[in-house]
């Protein structure tokens, strides 16, 4: 019983147990041998050889190259830029999803290609069209001047980088979960008396939760490594505007690589963490929905 059971579990076991479809032994483990040796070439030997060059003087050099006042300042930006757009697009990414999920509207497909742009825009261009728009000479940039507020090469131009390359994440994740799931519990709860916000808490909440943590996460990683658009609106002012993959390049062009790639490590630790996140959420969701399954069926 609990073989037929892992079994059903896992779609590629159920597909090697059809003799139609079996391949031979040695197709299988080809296959295996070239993801690893795929895995260990491009993905694995990098991240080892980041974390040997930023340990190859010393923990001590290590440390001291985190704690340096530029260095401290530039993972606090990151971590200001990332807690300010994740927010954001998590906001827009619920209600473009429901929009889109829940509603018939004109323009609708038109929206959908309008969350997918940043995917296709290089994020220099993106960093250049702020540029355009807030710089000194820009659209904006007298009356921005006049007022003294500044956008450019300071911490709100590089906010709106980064939220505008996280732009398409939590959409993305949610538009098709939402539009898999229909509109009928939503209207069930409504008919039977739940207003907007208690409908959206206490019905697509739940059926929507693994699919919006799984954005968030991806939203949160591209925000703290984004490198384009933010070198292009950030000015590479050390202590100020320097964010953690900045602060990697200049280290790294002023011949400093042992805390050029101290700081490249943290950004892999904090890569690492983000798919441990990850994996756990998506094993949350796959128990989910077969126990959902499971349910069902019983």
């Amino acid at each position: 019983m609990a073989s037929t059971r892992q079994i059903s579990a896992d779609p590629s076991a159920r597909f090697e147990t059809h003799a139609a479809t079996r391949e031979a032994p040695w197709v299988k483990w080809t296959l295996i041998v070239l993801a690893l040796s795929f895995f260990a070439l491009f993905l694995l030997m990098p991240l080892a050889a980041v974390f040997a060059e930023a340990l190859r003087k010393g923990w001590s050099t290590y440390f001291a190259a985190l704690v340096e006042p530029d260095a401290l300042a530039a993972i606090r930006l990151t971590l200001i830029a990332a807690g300010i757009a994740v927010p954001l697009n998590l906001i827009f990414g619920v209600a473009a999803a429901w929009a889109i999920a829940k509603f018939t509207f004109r323009g609708k497909h038109f929206l959908i290609t309008l969350i997918d742009l940043p995917f296709s825009v290089s994020p220099v261009v993106a960093g250049l069209v702020f540029v355009l728009m807030f710089g000194a000479h820009g659209w904006f940039g007298p009356w921005l001047g006049e007022n003294d507020i500044k956008i450019i090469f300071a911490v709100p131009g590089i906010v709106l980088a980064t939220v505008f390359v996280t732009f398409p994440f939590v959409a993305r994740e949610l538009i098709p979960l939402m539009q898999a799931q229909g509109r009928e519990e939503e209207e069930a709860a409504i008919v039977l008396g739940a207003n907007g916000w208690r409908t959206f808490w206490h019905v697509t909440l739940p059926n929507i939760r693994w699919g919006l943590l799984y954005g968030i996460i991806l939203c949160n990683a591209r925000a703290m490594g984004e490198f384009g658009a933010v070198s292009v609106v950030s000015g590479h002012i050390r202590g100020e505007t320097n964010t953690m993959p900045l602060q990697v390049e200049i280290l790294y062009n002023e011949y400093q690589f042992a805390a050029a790639f101290a700081v490249a490590s943290l950004l892999a630790l904090l890569a690492l963490a983000t798919l441990g996140v990850k994996a756990w959420v998506e094993r949350r969701a796959g128990g989910a929905r077969r126990a959902a399954r499971d349910g069902a069926s019983s």
